[in-house]
């Protein structure tokens, strides 16, 4: 099993980590795809939009990876119909431009194929919008490597990792799943259905942050899925 060159603290991998886990969960942003870029981009075009101050690097950052209402309010200050207004700029930019300003990590594709050819099925499970994810895994031809693609709604809905997670499950149906991510959200989400999660720190998260979560292990690379996952 590899680990992170920072190694493992004292205490980590208290969950087991399934050596056959079908199907696999797979974060999108900072996961499968360096998103940060049109992120950020759309943020900063729905903030200039409705006149609103810009946040500092930090508060910027926090914005890759949880669900975008909750970060307008928790990283901008706004109330949450205002929030909804600065989610519709993002939209209107995003759609456009902010999604491919974009690339996969390498190792990704192998990654994919690797686990395909072992007969694993994958799914994706991300707080972007479902239309969001299908498009962008379109674009970078990663599509058809998915069994599943389950996002939150436009409407709002499902957008708490727990509750993505749920849908995802619910759709593959398959047993002993485990969640690649790069947050502390993906290793709670999957906490909360007592899933075990690995953690991506090629993404955006810290090894701090992903280990004080839970995650079983956490790889420095995508390519160090493959022995863990195939082992």
């Amino acid at each position: 099993m590899s680990l992170p060159a920072a190694g493992v603290p004292a205490g980590a991998g208290a969950h087991r980590l399934p050596t056959r886990a079908d199907p696999v969960l797979f974060d999108l942003d900072g996961t499968l795809t360096a998103s940060g870029p049109g992120i950020l981009a759309s943020v900063r075009h729905a903030l200039a939009v409705l006149g609103e101050p810009e946040p500092d690097g930090a508060s910027l950052a926090r914005f890759i990876g949880p669900p975008l209402l909750e970060s307008f309010v928790a990283e901008c200050g706004l109330d949450e119909p205002r929030a909804w207004e600065a989610v519709l700029a993002y939209r209107g930019h995003y759609e456009v431009v902010g999604q491919y300003l974009n690339a996969v990590y390498p190792g990704i594709p192998e990654v994919l194929d690797a686990l395909r050819a072992d007969g694993r099925r994958l799914v994706v499970a991300t707080s972007k919008a479902e239309p969001y994810a299908r498009s962008i895994l379109a674009h970078f031809d990663l599509l058809d490597r998915f069994d599943a693609v389950v996002g939150s709604l436009l409407d709002g809905g499902r957008t708490a990792k727990a509750e993505v997670i749920a849908e995802a499950l619910r759709r593959c149906g398959g047993p002993a799943p485990v969640m690649v991510g790069d947050r502390h959200h993906d290793v709670t989400g999957a906490g909360a259905h007592a899933l075990p999660a690995i953690g991506a720190l090629w993404g955006y998260g810290s090894a701090d942050e992903l280990w004080a979560a839970g995650a079983a292990v956490v790889l420095a690379d995508p390519l160090d899925l493959i022995p863990v996952l195939l082992g």
